[in-house]
Protein backbone atom coordinates (compact mmCIF):
# COMPACT_ATOMS: atom_id res chain seq x y z
CA UNK A 1 0.00 0.00 0.00
CA UNK A 2 3.11 2.65 0.37
CA UNK A 3 4.38 1.91 -2.61
CA UNK A 4 0.92 3.22 -4.66
CA UNK A 5 0.60 5.94 -2.43
CA UNK A 6 3.81 7.14 -3.40
CA UNK A 7 3.21 6.71 -7.12
CA UNK A 8 -0.03 8.61 -7.05
CA UNK A 9 1.55 11.43 -5.20
CA UNK A 10 4.15 11.75 -8.15
CA UNK A 11 1.87 11.46 -10.89
CA UNK A 12 -0.20 14.52 -8.79
CA UNK A 13 2.96 16.46 -9.33
CA UNK A 14 3.61 16.00 -13.36
CA UNK A 15 0.03 17.09 -13.82
CA UNK A 16 0.65 20.90 -12.64
CA UNK A 17 0.05 23.39 -15.10
CA UNK A 18 2.35 26.38 -15.69
CA UNK A 19 -0.68 29.52 -15.57
CA UNK A 20 2.43 32.19 -15.98
CA UNK A 21 2.68 33.82 -19.45
CA UNK A 22 5.24 32.23 -21.31
CA UNK A 23 6.24 34.14 -24.66
CA UNK A 24 7.84 31.61 -27.09
CA UNK A 25 8.70 34.18 -29.65
CA UNK A 26 8.46 37.67 -29.94
CA UNK A 27 10.67 40.69 -31.84
CA UNK A 28 8.47 43.21 -30.51
CA UNK A 29 10.32 46.34 -28.14
CA UNK A 30 10.29 45.45 -24.71
CA UNK A 31 8.13 48.21 -24.00
CA UNK A 32 5.93 47.21 -26.47
CA UNK A 33 5.87 43.43 -25.56
CA UNK A 34 5.79 44.03 -21.91
CA UNK A 35 2.43 46.44 -23.03
CA UNK A 36 1.21 43.57 -24.98
CA UNK A 37 1.64 40.70 -22.71
CA UNK A 38 -0.14 42.17 -20.08
CA UNK A 39 -2.72 42.74 -22.33
CA UNK A 40 -3.06 39.15 -23.10
CA UNK A 41 -3.34 37.92 -19.74
CA UNK A 42 -5.42 40.68 -18.56
CA UNK A 43 -8.03 39.48 -21.76
CA UNK A 44 -7.75 35.71 -21.50
CA UNK A 45 -8.56 35.89 -17.90
CA UNK A 46 -11.47 38.51 -18.53
CA UNK A 47 -12.79 36.19 -21.18
CA UNK A 48 -11.75 32.28 -19.82
CA UNK A 49 -14.06 30.48 -21.70
CA UNK A 50 -14.73 32.60 -24.82
CA UNK A 51 -11.17 32.91 -26.70
CA UNK A 52 -13.10 35.18 -29.74
CA UNK A 53 -13.83 38.11 -27.14
CA UNK A 54 -10.55 37.90 -25.98
CA UNK A 55 -9.01 38.01 -29.27
CA UNK A 56 -10.98 41.08 -30.09
CA UNK A 57 -10.12 42.98 -27.01
CA UNK A 58 -6.47 42.35 -27.87
CA UNK A 59 -7.08 43.22 -31.13
CA UNK A 60 -8.96 46.33 -30.90
CA UNK A 61 -6.70 47.60 -27.64
CA UNK A 62 -3.56 47.17 -29.98
CA UNK A 63 -5.27 48.94 -32.86
CA UNK A 64 -5.59 51.96 -30.35
CA UNK A 65 -2.48 51.86 -28.93
CA UNK A 66 0.01 51.11 -31.88
CA UNK A 67 -2.04 51.38 -34.83
CA UNK A 68 -3.53 49.34 -37.08
CA UNK A 69 -4.05 46.42 -38.56
CA UNK A 70 -2.92 43.93 -35.78
CA UNK A 71 -4.68 40.24 -36.15
CA UNK A 72 -5.07 38.02 -33.37
CA UNK A 73 -5.54 34.38 -32.80
CA UNK A 74 -6.47 32.67 -29.43
CA UNK A 75 -6.64 29.10 -28.90
CA UNK A 76 -5.29 25.63 -28.25
CA UNK A 77 -4.24 23.25 -30.98
CA UNK A 78 -3.19 25.48 -33.83
CA UNK A 79 -0.19 26.06 -35.80
CA UNK A 80 0.63 28.99 -38.14
CA UNK A 81 2.95 30.39 -40.81
CA UNK A 82 2.35 34.14 -41.58
CA UNK A 83 3.65 37.58 -43.06
CA UNK A 84 4.40 39.78 -40.95
CA UNK A 85 5.58 43.50 -40.01
CA UNK A 86 8.75 43.35 -38.73
CA UNK A 87 8.86 43.94 -35.01
CA UNK A 88 5.49 43.51 -34.60
CA UNK A 89 4.83 39.49 -33.52
CA UNK A 90 3.68 38.02 -29.99
CA UNK A 91 3.54 34.25 -29.87
CA UNK A 92 2.99 33.46 -25.82
CA UNK A 93 1.16 30.85 -24.23
CA UNK A 94 -1.21 32.21 -20.76
CA UNK A 95 -2.83 29.94 -18.20
CA UNK A 96 -0.96 26.19 -19.60
CA UNK A 97 -2.05 25.92 -23.13
CA UNK A 98 -3.95 28.78 -24.61
CA UNK A 99 -1.78 29.89 -27.02
CA UNK A 100 -1.84 33.46 -28.42
CA UNK A 101 -0.46 34.82 -31.65
CA UNK A 102 -0.37 39.05 -32.08
CA UNK A 103 1.15 40.40 -34.97
CA UNK A 104 0.50 43.26 -37.87
CA UNK A 105 0.83 43.30 -41.23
Amino acid sequence: MGDGEGREKQEETKKIIHTYPLIRHSDMPEEMKQEAMELVVTACEKYSTNNEAAAKMIKDEMDKKFGPPFHVVVGEGFGFEISFECTNLLYMFSGGNLAIVVWKC
